[in-house]
């Protein structure tokens, strides 16, 4: 089984993300930050990148900026999101070989499947859980746990693929092997938790994956 991170793994959300915590700055009369102050920002959720670009509100200054940014955001997220290259490709191929996949991100999980199903690839997951699937967010395993027990797969045959140290890091909390992909959002942070195997393409892993499961 393979389990995705989205942003900066699947899909190129980086312009649509910025400009919405860009307009939340504007709502509130503050100037916008550099594009990537606000990418850095990005992989732990919502409610934390809006922390972080506004670390100084009050709790309910706090959840009515989270709040803005959600309904910005969910009028704008396909305005510029593409899947990177090689990506619809790689899916492709592993949907056809009928390879279980799922995505596990810590974006709002209405937001995920309305992003999935606007790039045409919801057949391709039997899965899709967001950040507040759960009780708790990567990197807590319970998100791998839940699939690996709803897809009956054995730990030795999971793999998390991801752009940052999260994604490595909730492989490891639930024992199963971690796929860095080179391109993305925080690909730097591999630095302070290897993956296993890095790739520069999405169709290496569909090559490495199909050709693993047939020995």
């Amino acid at each position: 089984m393979l389990i995705f991170d989205l942003d900066g793994t699947l899909i190129d959300s980086k312009e649509d993300l910025i400009n919405s915590v860009n307009a939340v700055l504007a709502w509130k009369h503050r100037e916008p930050l550099p594009a990537d102050i606000i990418a850095s920002y990005i992989g732990n959720g919502a409610p934390m990148l809006i922390q972080r670009a506004l670390p100084d509100l009050g709790e309910d200054e706090h959840l009515e900026s989270l709040q803005y940014f959600l309904d910005y955001y969910r009028e704008h997220m396909l305005d510029a999101t593409v899947l990177y290259p090689g990506v619809r490709e790689a899916l492709d191929r592993l949907h056809r070989e009928r390879m279980p996949m799922a995505i596990l991100t810590n974006k709002p999980v209405r937001f995920s499947q309305r992003l999935i199903a606007g790039l045409g690839l919801s057949s391709h997951f039997f899965r899709i859980y967001g950040g507040n699937s759960f009780e708790e967010k990567k990197p807590h395993p319970i998100g791998i746990e839940r699939l690996i027990a709803e897809a009956a797969a054995g730990r030795e045959k999971t793999l998390m693929v991801g752009d940052s140290a999260v994604d490595v890091l909730t492989a490891r909390n639930a024992s199963v092997q971690a796929c860095g992909v080179s391109w993305g959002f925080q690909p730097e942070t591999f630095a302070q938790a290897p993956p296993d195997f890095i790739i520069d393409d999405l169709r290496q892993l569909a090559e490495w994956a199909l050709d693993r499961r047939g020995k």
